[in-house]
C-alpha cells in the first residue's frame, strides 16, 4: 500500500505536466469573434512599422542571400512589402507581387481548413474512419482527426517510396546523458515513376508499409496524413482536389494567383534553387495536400484576413483548428488541426505554419493577439528565412528568439 502511494506521488507530477501544458496552451489562445473588425492604422503608424522593419529585413534577409517575397501585416493592412531577386535565374525573370511560390507545408493549412469546411457542411465527421471514404485503406483505427493532428502513426511516404527506413538508437551526449537519435537507411527504391496521390494510395493498399506508431499514441509529423486527406476531399466532393480548391477556396477568397500543382502541370514546372542550381522536378513533386499549393504573399494576406473575419469557416470551427491536440515533444510546441502552435506563457500563443521543400523556404506566422502576420516566401535554399520570422518583434515590442518548426 505504501509502495503504491509513493509510486503515485512520484509519477503524478509527470502525468500532470503535459496535461497542464495543454491546458495552458488552450487558455492562452485568443477566441476569434464572428463580428471581428480590424482597427484602421494611421499613416504615422504604418510609417513607424515600415521604418522599424527595414533595417531588420536588411540584416536578417537581404544580407543573407535572400531571394523571394516578404509581406508584414498589421490589422489587415500591409506595413512592409518587398520582392527581391528572380523566379527564374536562367531567364532573369524578376519576382513580382503576382509571382506564385511553392508554399511547401503551408499548404497543409488549406487542406486542413477545407476538411473543416466540409465538416461544417455536414459532409464528414472528424471521428470518421478513413475507410468510410477510402474503403481499401489498409490501416485500421485511423480517423480524419488523427490525420489532421499527425497522430495517425502512418509511415511517411517521403521515406518509404524511396525505400528509406528509419531506425532509432541511443547514444550518450557530451554530458553523458542517454539520448535517442534517428538514422535513415536507404535501399534501392521500388518506385521510380512519378507519384500521385492515387498511386500513393494504391501503394499503401498493395504494400502496406509498416506503421511508425499505433493510432493516437504519439505526434509524428508525416506528409502521408495530408496526402490522404486530399483524397478524402476528392471522394466527398467528386472533384479533383486542384479543381475543388480553385473553385471553392481560392477564387471565392479572391486568391487569383493561387493554385494546386498536379501531375498535369508538369510541363510548366518552375524549379526552386540551391545556390544558382535549379532543383529539377522529381518523382515526389506531383503529390498534393501536404504541399503543392502555389501562392503569393498578397494572396496569403487574403487567406489571413479570411481566417480573422471568418469568411471561410465560422469562428467556432476556426477555434477548433487552433486548439493544441498534439504535444510535439518540445516544451511549448503543439499541433492543432493543420496548424503549428507555440505557447510560452504569459505570452500569447503563436499560430503558424512554415514550409520546406527542395529550395522553398516559407513562413506564415500569425500573432492573433496582436492582429499581425509575417509572410516570407523564398525559392532559393536559405535557412535564414525561418529565423527572419522573428521580424514579428516589431509588433510585440519584445525581442523574439523563438525557434519554430520548419
Amino acid at each position: 500500500m505504501l509502495r503504491t502511494l509513493i509510486f503515485i506521488l512520484i509519477i503524478f507530477p509527470f502525468c500532470s505536466c503535459h496535461s497542464q501544458q495543454d491546458k495552458t496552451a488552450t487558455n492562452n489562445l485568443s477566441k476569434p469573434n464572428k463580428d471581428f473588425q480590424f482597427r484602421a492604422l494611421s499613416e504615422n503608424e504604418k510609417l513607424s512599422y515600415n521604418n522599424a522593419i527595414q533595417p531588420l529585413y536588411n540584416k536578417m534577409l537581404l544580407q543573407k542571400g535572400f531571394n523571394g517575397a516578404v509581406l508584414l501585416v498589421k490589422n489587415g493592412e500591409i506595413v512592409f512589402e518587398d520582392y527581391h531577386g528572380y523566379i527564374n535565374f536562367k531567364t532573369k525573370e524578376a519576382i513580382t507581387a503576382e509571382t506564385p511560390f511553392h508554399l511547401a507545408s503551408i499548404s497543409k493549412t488549406f487542406t486542413g481548413m477545407t476538411v473543416l469546411k466540409l465538416m461544417e457542411q455536414g459532409r464528414l465527421d472528424l471521428n470518421d474512419n478513413v475507410q468510410k471514404y477510402l474503403p481499401e485503406f489498409p490501416y485500421n483505427g485511423i480517423t480524419i482527426k488523427l490525420l489532421l493532428t499527425h497522430r495517425s502513426g502512418l509511415p511517411n511516404y517521403l521515406n518509404f517510396i524511396d525505400n528509406v527506413s528509419v531506425e532509432t538508437y541511443q547514444v550518450k551526449n557530451k554530458k553523458g546523458k542517454i539520448i535517442t537519435k534517428k538514422r535513415y537507411i536507404k535501399r534501392k527504391p521500388e518506385i521510380t515513376r512519378m507519384l500521385t496521390n492515387q498511386t500513393l494510395y494504391e501503394y499503401l493498399v498493395a504494400k502496406h508499409p509498416p506503421i511508425q506508431a499505433l493510432p493516437d499514441r504519439v505526434f509524428n509529423y508525416c506528409n502521408t496524413n495530408f496526402a490522404i486527406l486530399a483524397l478524402i476531399v476528392e471522394s466527398i466532393t467528386e472533384q479533383p482536389f486542384p479543381q475543388y480548391m480553385r473553385d471553392s477556396v481560392f477564387v471565392p477568397l479572391g486568391m487569383m494567383n493561387t493554385f494546386v500543382f498536379s501531375i498535369k502541370d508538369s510541363a510548366n514546372y518552375v524549379p526552386t534553387y540551391r545556390g544558382n542550381t535549379p532543383w529539377q522536378m522529381d518523382k515526389l513533386d506531383a503529390v498534393y495536400g501536404d504541399k503543392n499549393v502555389y501562392s503569393t504573399v498578397r494572396d496569403l494576406l487574403a487567406w489571413d484576413k479570411a481566417l480573422y473575419e471568418n469568411k471561410f469557416v465560422s469562428a467556432f470551427t476556426y477555434n477548433l483548428a487552433i486548439q493544441p491536440y498534439a504535444y510535439e515533444r518540445r516544451l511549448g510546441h503543439y499541433y492543432g488541426l493543420g496548424w503549428h502552435l507555440f505557447s510560452n506563457p504569459p505570452e500569447p500563443t503563436i499560430i503558424y505554419h512554415n514550409g520546406k521543400w527542395h529550395g522553398s523556404n516559407t513562413v506564415f506566422k500569425r500573432l492573433i493577439h496582436d492582429t499581425a502576420t509575417v509572410i516570407i516566401l523564398g525559392n532559393k535554399l536559405n535557412a535564414n528565412v525561418y529565423r527572419a520570422g522573428q521580424l514579428s518583434s516589431v509588433f510585440t515590442g519584445r525581442s523574439d528568439t523563438t525557434q519554430l518548426a520548419e
